[in-house]
């Protein structure tokens, strides 16, 4: 594999009671790249990212991450070698400002915010602004995270993940339950973001992913049906019977 390559999933198998949830597959993400993948449910998707952060174990394969084998470590370890996931429902702290669940989720914040001594540095106050910039919270750094709407509150789980600066970030279903014109900003996010590190979206919204969608993977029963540009995946006839055409 060429050094582009971020991630190398090879041979990837995990079984539950005897279901393969992921049945041998192989899938590659390119640095700075924007991979979606879509399918139908029980597809074998979130399950995927799972097996990628260390949530569920592999029965059989590798998962290798800059030619680190994740399938040896933990997901603490994981986390540390640079690897981000959002889950589907938003994990922030309601009664803390969104300025606070930036820093807490910085890194080392978590103890330094436990000091008495905690004094917030130039460096860390101007990437808090960078951050809420990209994730167009800037005017509400100092309002309660509760306060924020069901899209803000998505984008600011983004930002708690972009604060740790991971080089593969992994988003599962980043834009359910977001109005129009938050789909569309989080189009925009996603596609800056990704210039400076791997992005895996997992995604139902076929308009969203036609906005995102430089290539897309296609899960069906744990195996990749079909990889390409949305154009080429949409027109393809095993996709359409299994996924587009319901």
């Amino acid at each position: 594999m060429s050094n582009a390559m971020i991630l190398e999933v090879e041979d990837l198998g995990v079984s539950f009671d005897g279901f393969k949830a992921i049945d041998a597959l192989n899938f590659y993400v390119e640095r700075n790249e924007l991979r979606v993948v879509i399918g139908p449910n029980g597809a074998g998707k979130t399950t995927l990212l799972d097996l990628i952060c260390g949530k569920t174990r592999a029965t059989s394969g590798k998962i290798k991450f800059k030619n680190k084998d994740l399938t040896k470590l933990s997901e603490h370890q994981i986390v540390h070698a640079g690897v981000g996931r959002k889950f589907q429902t938003p994990s922030i702290y309601e009664n803390l400002t969104v300025r606070q669940n930036l820093e807490l989720s910085s890194p080392g914040g978590r103890t330094v915010l436990s000091s008495l001594f905690f004094r917030r540095t130039p460096k860390l106050v101007a990437r808090i602004q960078e951050i809420a910039e990209t994730i167009y919270l800037v005017d509400e750094l100092d309002m309660s995270a509760g306060l924020l709407s069901h899209g803000q509150k998505q984008w600011l789980e983004i930002g708690m993940l972009l604060i740790q600066d991971p080089e593969l970030l992994m988003l599962d279903e980043p834009v359910a339950g977001m109005s129009v014109p938050e789909r569309e900003a989080t189009a925009a996010l996603l596609n800056r973001i990704k210039e400076n590190r791997a992005v895996i979206v997992i995604e139902h919204d076929m308009d969203f992913v036609k906005d995102i969608g430089r290539k897309v993977t296609v899960l069906h029963q744990g195996k990749i049906l079909a990889e390409g540009p949305m154009e080429k995946v949409q027109a393809d006839e095993r996709v359409i019977e299994v996924y587009l055409g319901h």
